[in-house]
């Protein structure tokens, strides 16, 4: 295989990728107060993968024009940044009262925290529609301390794309992975399409950030059964004989020749660069880049479940403590329309992973994509008469469904990271106690510490920012 040009397409979304970590677009100041601030619901988040008035700003807008005339209007502001640094400002923001941010889309890890700090309020039934319908490992992110916080808008969960031209072309055992792969399997496929060794076989983000974190989650997840850092209440409840299989798991699964050498710098833009310039057969990452890798290699692309473990991802939707009364019950309201069947529909046809089992359903028996039009399943669901967005088929040759047969299963077995209100302590610990194998050796003669040691560091480090 030789390397070649990025695909257009693809640099469109890794210049999307570059910009949402530096920069929240437009509309991201801070929303002045004036005398109709009482009738104005200010929802702060990250920027919108899907683009400029993308999903999230339509169904926005689709509330507005409903709810106008009771007087209360929505408005988003994207926050610049990181995910780190938009949780810092939010933090900042809401503790010193410095901006209006009535409703916040919060990163499923910072529930906990947000609530425990007093920054987002208890909800209640209003919130929430069909509640039953939610996917059940999705809505336990919602709670903490036994009470609902937030309700899912959009999960997400680490999938394994892979490219079938090059199984094809090595003649493989299997070029079609829908029905999932072992860890064995990807090495045995990854020998047949590069029997030299030339090619990594897959890549993943390492590097010093959160992607490091859930890397290790899944490798310890998959590595010992019913995994956890902490129970429902924060308490640390690892053993050190747990830490050690899982070290020496995502050690094997992350090793040299098959993994790529600068996996271990890479964040997502990096990892999606190697995949689409052909450096790589396999890729871990997330379902919204499944339309975009799809437009760019169409019937070269296939996309399965990960190995082993997937970590969840996602954000819920929260209402800030500073509300109360009418405008608080009013953005309850705001929620539940964002987040109901219709909505769902909506954000799984933009490329996001819905957070309800409906939105799942062959088209005819799920819902309805009204409140985005662009987003519409048929031309008469439309105003124009015709679907404005490209979305990539949900049914494969093999006549898998990629929504119903990867997707939501990957969904409903996916495992958790910590649930902890200092779980930025926790994510910081394993990324500086996991530098013993990807950053710079340090030991004797450029050595790294075994498993066991790394283990032991591991859980001293643990034990010392979680209680219990």
């Amino acid at each position: 295989m030789t390397a070649r040009r990025l695909p257009a397409a693809v640099l469109s979304l890794l210049s999307l990728l570059a910009l949402a970590s530096c920069t929240g677009g437009e509309g991201r100041e801070e929303q002045p107060r004036g005398a109709d601030a009482s009738t104005r619901i200010v929802v702060a988040s990250g920027q919108d993968v899907t683009g400029k008035n993308g999903i999230r700003q339509q169904l926005i807008d689709a509330w507005n024009a409903k709810e106008g005339s009771h007087g209360y209007q929505a408005r988003l502001v994207e926050l610049p940044g990181s995910a780190d640094q938009q949780r810092s400002q939010l933090l900042g923001a809401l503790q010193s009262g410095s901006a209006d941010y009535d409703v916040v889309n919060l990163d499923v890890t910072w529930i906990p925290e947000f609530a425990e700090s007093g920054l987002i309020r208890p909800l209640t039934d209003a919130s929430v529609e069909s509640p039953t319908d939610l996917i059940p490992s999705v809505d336990s992110t919602s709670y903490w301390d036994g009470k609902r916080f937030a309700v899912p808008f959009n999960s997400d969960v680490g999938l394994l794309y892979y490219r079938k031209d090059h199984l094809r072309k090595a003649s493989a055992s299997r070029t079609e992975l829908s029905d999932g792969v072992t860890w064995d399997e990807l090495r045995e496929l990854t020998d047949a399409v590069d029997p030299e060794g030339d090619n990594a076989g897959w890549t993943t983000q390492l590097a010093a950030y959160e992607g490091r974190t859930v890397n290790a989650i899944e490798a310890f997840a998959s590595a010992v059964p019913g995994f956890r850092i902490t129970d429902d209440d924060g308490t640390y409840v690892a053993t050190r004989e747990q830490l050690t299989a899982g070290v020496t798991e995502l050690r094997a699964r992350t090793a040299k020749p098959y993994t790529l050498e600068e996996a271990t710098k890479s964040r997502e833009a990096e990892s999606l660069s190697a995949f689409a310039e052909g450096r790589t057969t396999f890729l871990r990452h997330w379902p919204y880049v499944y339309p975009t890798l799809y437009e760019t290699f169409k019937g070269k692309l296939g996309v399965t479940r990960l190995p082993g473990k997937a970590v969840l991802g996602g954000q819920n939707l929260a209402v800030t403590s500073s509300m109360s009364g009418q405008r608080a019950a009013k953005a309850e309201e705001l929620i539940a329309f964002l987040t109901d069947p219709d909505s769902e529909r909506c954000l799984l046809r933009a490329g996001f992973a819905a957070t309800r089992a409906s939105a799942y359903r062959e088209p005819g028996t799920a819902p309805d994509c009204r409140h985005a039009p662009a987003y519409a399943e048929t031309p008469s669901a439309s105003p124009t008469g015709e679907s404005t967005v490209r979305t990539p088929p949900d049914r494969f040759t093999d006549g898998t469904s990629y929504s119903r047969h990867i997707l939501y299963p990957a969904l409903r077995k996916a495992v958790q990271r910590p649930a902890t209100p200092l779980y930025g302590a926790v994510n910081r610990t394993l990324i500086t106690e996991l530098d013993a194998l990807y950053g710079p050796p340090k030991g004797p003669g450029g050595s790294r510490p075994g498993d066991t040691e790394i283990a032991k560091s591991l859980d001293e480090a643990l034990r010392e920012v979680l209680p219990g």
